[in-house]
């Protein structure tokens, strides 16, 4: 299993209404292929900041078949319209 840790700068100010939206959000990337868990954490110095923890079978579930699927265009509709800019996304090897 690898970990793909994506952080998140939400418009200031909406942060409750993103809460609500990944809700969604998470029904969606729970359909894909190779998907195993999805944690989210809130930042204490930083409000508006979220890191998302998400659990793959394989880099490439992620990479190739949950980015290039329409459950990702679907996922991205409901949460990108909170984002101030582009999610800083990292991929790690669990031992």
């Amino acid at each position: 299993m690898i970990m793909e840790t994506a952080y998140m700068d939400i418009v200031p100010g909406k942060e409750l209404e993103f809460e609500a939206a990944l809700e969604q959000a998470k029904k969606v990337v729970a359909q894909a292929k190779g998907f195993n868990v999805l944690h989210v954490h809130r930042g204490i110095e930083r409000p508006s900041t979220y890191m998302l923890a998400i659990g793959w079978n394989t880099l490439e579930d992620h990479t190739v078949g949950f980015r290039e699927s329409e459950l990702f265009t679907e996922w991205r509709s409901i949460i990108g319209p909170f984002f101030a800019e582009a999610p800083v996304v990292e991929h790690w090897n669990l031992f």
